[in-house]
């Protein structure tokens, strides 16, 4: 298949109706697979360092039968190789991790097209933030593209502005920092009108404003309909706060309840992103759409730990699709019926099952 014809299909399967979205279901497995082996193949042939990988693990398009059967790349290969379909200086957009680990070291994903990738986040976005109306007043916590152009965030916030953002919403970044009066003259503005809002940002873009809020003794109760949306936790960039303190300060702060208070889990070695349901328990429930799947395996021996045990993190997205679509992360989680508990970072046995199949990763696709 071409990277046309790999495109085509991709766009076609995330928007498959209805019945061929049921991810429980015979079907959905059977059409999730056939996608997940095609796409296997594609990048069996175009990415040299992943086939090495796949040859020394004895998995090829010939022995897989499921996506199960793909092998996982440790997340940070990505910082080490340059893992690509395409010729990298062809990438219409480059994604780079923070660089927070590995000595600020940013792991790179090549996009030849965001086509795939737009279509997997407004798809996914609308069913797990948006289900119940097109566009709802917005303001962002995140500096936009023109800042931070290599940031998939930047550029998943900016779709959810365009695509989802009533008239009159913006960034509240401006320079270096939050607009704070002119956030708070919307936010009022909201509350007086009654009518719903939506605040996006990262977790730790938050802190900042809850602080400020504190200080100037400010609190507003959003009206209902009203949604808070946070993802990629605290990085070192603000203060620590444990799960169920932010979500209080977040609740009493904005009169949005905790259900109503969306966690998303993403990361830039992944074109689809995960949701929860809100966030009255913590840690909550997280699950993705059809064109993704996940598993929990022990990272020493690559095999699936049973339900209800920790282990890390193997995500199979399909949306990925010129990098590599089946990844190790070094987080933690328990596989649940409905999704997964995400626990944090790896340590212990299974930190080091992490490392060693980095080393291993990239002994055979350097070999």
């Amino acid at each position: 298949m071409t990277q046309d014809d790999i495109i085509e299909m991709l766009l076609a399967f995330i928007a498959a109706d209805e019945e061929r979205c049921d991810t429980k279901s015979a079907a959905s497995e059977d059409a999730f697979d056939d996608v997940a082996l095609r796409l296997f193949t594609y990048q069996f042939e175009n990415n040299r360092p992943f086939r090495r990988f796949c040859i020394q693990r004895g998995r090829t398009p010939r022995t897989a039968r499921s996506w199960r059967d793909i092998p996982a790349v440790p997340i940070n290969a990505f910082k080490e190789l340059t893992l690509s379909c395409c010729a990298p200086e062809d990438a219409a957009r480059v994604f780079m991790t923070s660089g927070t680990t590995l000595g600020g070291v940013r792991g790179k994903s090549y996009h030849p097209t965001l086509a795939v990738y737009d279509a997997s986040m407004i798809r996914a976005f609308k069913q797990y933030f948006m289900p119940d109306r097109d566009r709802i007043d917005m303001s962002i916590l995140f500096p936009g593209e023109d800042v931070m152009p290599n940031s998939s965030l930047a550029h998943y916030l900016a779709l959810a502005l365009s695509q989802f953002g009533a008239d009159g919403s913006r960034n509240a970044m401006q320079g270096d920092g939050i607009a704070f009066d002119h956030l708070f003259e919307l936010l009022d503005r909201a509350q007086i009108a009654g009518t719903p809002f939506a605040l996006l940002g990262a977790s730790y873009s938050y802190v900042p404003l809850l602080d400020e809020m504190k200080r100037r003794g400010l609190s507003f109760i959003l009206p209902p309909g009203s949604r808070l949306f946070d993802t990629g936790g605290f990085k070192g960039q603000s203060r620590e706060l444990g799960l169920d303190d932010f979500y209080d300060q977040l609740a009493a702060g904005f009169g949005v309840p905790r259900e109503k208070c969306i966690n998303m889990y993403g990361m830039t070695e992944l074109s689809t992103q995960f949701y929860d349901r809100g966030n009255a328990v913590c840690p909550s429930v997280k699950s993705g759409p059809h064109w993704i799947r996940s598993r929990v395996i022990n990272p020493l021996t690559g095999d699936d730990v049973p339900v209800g045990e920790t282990g890390v993190l193997v995500h199979c997205d399909l949306a990925h699709f010129n990098i590599v679509s089946t990844i190790l992360t070094e987080d933690a989680g328990v596989e649940t019926e409905n999704g997964f508990l995400l626990l944090g970072r790896a340590d212990g046995a299974e930190a080091k099952g992490c490392s060693m199949a980095v080393e291993e990763f990239l002994k055979a696709a350097q070999a």
